[in-house]
């Protein structure tokens, strides 16, 4: 859920908010997340599709279940949670 607001967002927001607290950063702006037991059942499948693939066709990619910190565009403006990593080279400790 989007938040009515105005203000522009940054990824110091992201790590500002309290513990456990889900939300992603895209476009300045912050949403929310609440997975629900059927959202964490269909992510936990989509995962295992996932990696068994990439076993199977000895890829080198790497599956993770979130929360994995995706910084796109390489700004502080844009934060997602993805599954899926195939350059090892951007991983830290805080994501990709």
């Amino acid at each position: 859920m989007a938040l009515a607001q105005s203000n522009i967002y940054i990824i110091e927001d992201i790590y500002a908010l309290p513990e456990g607290t889900r939300a992603e950063l895209i476009d300045d702006q912050l949403y929310y997340m609440a997975p629900s037991r059927k959202h964490q059942k269909l992510a936990g499948m989509l995962y295992r599709k996932i990696a068994d693939y990439i076993d199977l066709n000895n890829g080198s990619c790497e599956p993770y279940i979130a929360p994995l910190a995706v910084f796109l565009n390489a700004d502080d403006r844009n934060y997602a949670e993805l599954s899926v990593i195939c350059d090892r080279n951007k991983l830290t400790d805080k994501g990709l």
